[in-house]
């Protein structure tokens, strides 16, 4: 029996809205400190030999940390804690929490010193084209073995925030990402500047200590919140307790399909690290442009989101949590489709603005202008995935993201063997790309059926109306563009501020149609943030 098309966004939007909107504000502060940390390194190291080697090293714990920290781990960690908080009694749920702290702080501390001890043989695997520049490899092996520790601080931070996450909190470990990003340029730039003067170490080690500074901050800052609802840590290692085993189990399929993004990763780093040198930089800049509107609202619906979905599944409203879902993919949809337009007709002129300064050339703009504009376009389901994903492990089948993400694998690995001896880097854009649409409309697909239909009208609706708002945003971007042309190449304050101008008529004829359109997500949306302006 098929879903009844519904005219309104769920009731429980409202709620998730609410919650979207404090994590976005957080999640803002901390994606600005990030472009911040970028400028820092692009200023400093420019696109080539030393940041292409902090780029790698920081991967290695960055894969792991996807595998069993902030993905699989979160992931679980809220569904099993969700269902002991709603289920059972206070007593039962801190246990739970304190034994998978110590579980899971045991078994990092394990995976840690183990890749510390292969941490050469791990970076030849990922880069090996790295050996054909001197002393590349040791600079990366280097850098790996002291950003490694940064695992157990991010996934001891992760369980922190699925525990204040269900207990309603979200802006503080939203915000918990700021203080990495803090630690990382304060504790970075002084370290750089003192460790070549007093121990002959190149600069960019001081920017690997000054990470792993800000993984630990990410973690402490949390901490005075949880103590705060009521947790208080006692040692308590139970590896057989049922709880535990619950979030092992569903971590297990998880963790397999995030594997598949890691193969991804792996794939895309060995290509890059084959073509020209500065490729690796050039990418990794791009995406760091990507992940800001992936943050402010597909990660933060996400976040917002998975309490509510796992909570209806929890109450058996698979009624409610059919709505949830496809008024939450509308509001994704709502923001990252002229997010999309606006990364691909500006990317030159942002890149240059936020990049193009010291170190950093205009070809390196040209070409991570290029990156970024092949990222953006999968945009749309790089953030819709964040939001289909957690019904999947509110309803307890992890399955489906895990063949997702190896059709995804599958698509990747054949795009970019087509493309990259005339593409170049260009190509590993555009495949991770088209790997996240594979992955986008599986899992719509297998949802549809799981679910027994949703309101496929509903969302088709609201998806027509942000088309049309989204074109003609695009029409006033491109002529925007050639008006300011000029002041868009000239002196920084010229580009700020063309670029302000430009985006600032675009959001307004943005929201003005979808106003205009009435589409329930936005008109939503507008009255919370007039409601808090008015508030302020």
């Amino acid at each position: 029996m098929s879903t009844r098309e519904s005219t309104q966004p769920a009731k429980s939007t409202a709620g998730i809205v609410r919650s979207a909107g404090a994590v976005s504000i957080a999640v803002m502060c901390s994606r600005v400190l990030g472009l911040v940390r970028e400028q820092v390194f692009a200023g400093m190291f420019g696109a080539g030999y030393a940041y292409d080697a902090f780029v790698v090293a920081f991967r290695i714990p960055n894969l792991l940390r996807d595998l069993f920290g902030e993905g699989a781990l979160s992931a679980a960690f809220v569904t099993v804690f969700t269902d002991y908080n709603t289920n059972r009694g206070e007593r039962d749920t801190w246990q739970l929490a304190g034994n998978v702290m110590v579980f899971f702080a045991m078994l990092i501390s394990a995976l840690t010193l183990l890749a510390l001890v292969f941490a050469e043989p791990i970076v030849n695997l990922l880069a090996p084209n790295f050996q054909h520049i001197t002393g590349k490899t040791e600079l990366t092996v280097q850098l790996t073995r002291i950003m490694l520790p940064f695992l157990l601080f991010v996934s001891l931070s992760a369980v922190v925030m699925g525990m204040l996450n269900t207990k309603g909190k979200f802006f503080v470990p939203a915000l918990s990402s700021s203080f990495f990003n803090l630690g990382s340029i304060i504790g970075g730039l002084s370290l750089a500047f003192i460790l070549p003067n007093l121990f002959g170490q190149p600069a960019i080690v001081g920017m690997a200590w000054g990470t792993l500074l800000g993984g630990l901050l990410q973690l402490l800052m949390q901490l005075p919140t949880l103590r705060k609802i009521g947790f208080r840590f006692r040692f308590i290692f139970a590896p057989k307790d049922s709880g535990l085993r619950r979030i092992l189990l569903l971590m297990l399929p998880a963790t397999i399909g995030l594997s598949a993004t890691q193969i991804n990763i792996f794939i895309n780093t060995n290509f890059a690290a084959s073509c020209a040198e500065g490729s690796v930089s050039w990418l990794n800049y791009a995406f760091r442009l990507v992940q800001l509107p992936i943050g402010v609202f597909g990660v933060a619906l996400s976040i917002a989101v998975m309490p509510v979905l796992a909570k209806q599944a929890a109450q058996q409203d698979m009624a409610g949590l059919k709505q949830t879902f496809t008024s939450s993919l509308v509001l994704v949809f709502t923001l990252a489709l002229p997010a999309t337009a606006g990364l691909v007709l500006l990317s030159e002129p942002i890149i240059r603005l936020i990049f193009e300064h010291g170190a950093f050339t205009a070809a390196d703009t040209l070409a991570t202008a290029q990156a970024l504009s092949w990222y953006a376009i999968g945009l749309f389901a790089y953030a819709a995935i964040k939001v289909m994903v957690p019904v999947f492990y509110a309803t307890g089948d992890t399955r489906y993201p895990v063949i997702g993400s190896f059709l995804g694998v599958g698509a990747n690995l054949l795009i970019i063997n087509l493309v990259i001896t005339t593409l170049q880097h260009k190509g590993i854009a555009l495949s991770t790309s088209c790997a996240m649409m594979c992955n986008f409309f599986f899992l719509g697909v297998v949802l549809y059926r799981k679910l027994d239909g949703y309101p496929l009208l509903y969302l088709i609706r609201g998806l027509i109306k942000i088309m049309l708002a989204t074109l003609t945003m695009s029409a006033v971007v491109w002529g925007m563009r050639s008006l300011l042309a000029p002041w868009l190449h000239g002196m920084i304050l010229q580009q700020l501020l063309a670029v302000a101008v430009i985006v600032g008529i675009a959001v307004f004829v943005y929201a003005f149609l979808l106003r205009f359109l009435r589409l329930p997500e936005f008109i939503l949306l507008y009255g919370k943030l007039r409601q808090r302006f008015a508030r302020n």
